[in-house]
């Protein structure tokens, strides 16, 4: 097969895989353009909203058990799709607007098909379509592709939800058209993805011996303390990440944006800066640093001193732009490393064979503070009100970002040592440098 042939069907896997990424998740982020229309129409606190998601990112977080082996047992062709398509049916059960307990279920089965079913199949697919030199590139590109469907789909939902008389007729709209999305690519991925093969056994070989090999794949992951340093690291990112949603309510409560406005404001948060973030992270770690472990150390450092002096500035007397401004400003640094967090994988030298396996543990760990941290922000901010809680809330981002300094720093050490090992190895190796 020509290199032609093979770039083609890397970028066209590449391009089915954003679409994917980028609507699979909407309804789990329904908050993003619909907090305040959530709150209003189906009578939610923060803490109640804060519950919801932390069901959905504990049943995502501990279903990456189930993943680990998942991953790497089943083909992408099948695993994609079937995520997808359960995600939309999950979304038509939400128009029904139930109860706030049928809320909590909706966001129970969310996690099942979107981040156990989904996540890791899609990180092992994008990691296999680039070599070691692509990886900060091939992740950024997603991410920032990611971005472009997001904002364009959260901003369509908008649209619907204004035109519909922003009440509850809007915010059914707009679930319905997140729900119809991901069912449409489902079917899509399912003719346009290839199978995948479990390296080492043959396509005849007995479902036992299959397992046999998966589940050596995944010892061998568990027990390299290099994933679970890189693993840890995303932790800290995604901490800070989950805490970005709080701009929203923020410029709500303490600048007085109208629901609507902060609704678009939220899509460009959560979105938009997905295409300014992610492709700029990739460009930094693979071009500037020649590392993401490196621009990662350096992109926490920036977020914990730009956190610090953001929280010291008198919001209740600046300009509303101002307040826009700087805190679009945070989450591009952290979309900037949401876009490489997974590329050090790579730079550990973790074997490609047990990369559905690696993905899974990194998600495992990495995305642990859905968990939690929407709970915890929600009680700080309904135990204090106004701006103290929001104050808060970022000095919390800063200790995050001050933890993921600490850790990129080991990981930094640790890639240095792993490639010096490497050095030392290729003249016994018959390697030529």
């Amino acid at each position: 097969m020509s290199n032609d042939k093979i770039n083609y069907k890397k970028w066209i896997a590449l391009i089915v895989l954003i679409l994917g990424g980028g609507t699979i998740y909407k309804l789990a982020s329904i908050k993003d353009a619909f907090y305040v229309p959530l709150q209003t129409e189906l009578g939610l606190t923060h803490t109640q909203i804060g519950l919801a998601l932390g069901l959905w990112g504990q049943v995502g977080t501990f279903g990456y058990f189930i993943s680990v082996y998942l991953s790497d047992r089943f083909s992408k062709k099948i695993l994609i799709p079937l995520g997808l398509i359960g995600v939309g049916f999950v979304g038509f059960y939400l128009t029904t607007l139930p109860s706030f307990y049928g809320f909590l279920l909706a966001f129970g089965l969310l996690g099942v098909f979107d981040t156990v079913i989904y996540w890791p199949p899609l990180l092992k697919a994008v990691r296999l379509l680039g070599d070691e030199d692509e990886q900060g590139r091939m992740f950024g590109f997603l991410e920032a592709g990611r971005g472009v469907v997001d904002t364009i789909v959260a901003f369509t939902a908008l649209w619907i939800f204004a035109k519909l008389g922003e009440g509850l007729a809007g915010l059914r709209g707009g679930i319905i058209f997140y729900s119809v999305l991901p069912m449409v690519i489902g079917v899509i991925s399912y003719f346009m993805l290839e199978d995948d093969r479990i390296p080492g056994v043959k396509e005849d070989a007995s479902r036992r011996e299959k397992d046999k090999v998966v589940l050596k794949g995944v010892l061998q992951a568990l027990k390299m303390p290099e994933i679970w340093l890189v693993s840890t690291t995303i932790f800290a990112t995604y901490a800070i990440y989950t805490g970005l949603t709080y701009f929203i309510p923020f410029l709500n409560e303490i600048y007085a944006l109208p629901a609507t406005m902060v609704g678009a404001y939220g899509i460009i948060n959560q979105y938009g800066l997905k295409m300014v973030g992610g492709p700029l992270g990739g460009f930094l770690a693979d071009k500037t640093f020649k590392s993401a472990s490196r621009f990662m150390r350096i992109a926490f450092i920036v977020a914990a001193v730009y956190m610090t002096i953001f929280i010291m500035l008198p919001h209740q007397s600046m300009p509303t732009v101002a307040g826009l401004v700087l805190s679009l400003g945070f989450g591009a640094i952290i979309f900037s490393m949401r876009g490489v967090f997974f590329a050090p994988i790579e730079e550990v030298q973790v074997p490609r064979e047990i990369t559905g396996a690696a993905m899974s543990i990194a998600s495992f760990i990495g995305y642990a503070p859905y968990m939690f941290t929407y709970t915890i922000y929600g009680s700080i901010l309904d135990n204090n009100p106004g701006l103290a809680g929001y104050r808060i809330v970022f000095a919390v981002l800063v200790g995050e970002a001050i933890l993921g300094i600490l850790l990129s720093s080991l990981l930094v050490r640790t890639v240095k040592k792993k490639k010096e090992m490497k050095m030392e190895a290729e003249p016994t190796t018959g390697v030529v440098s």
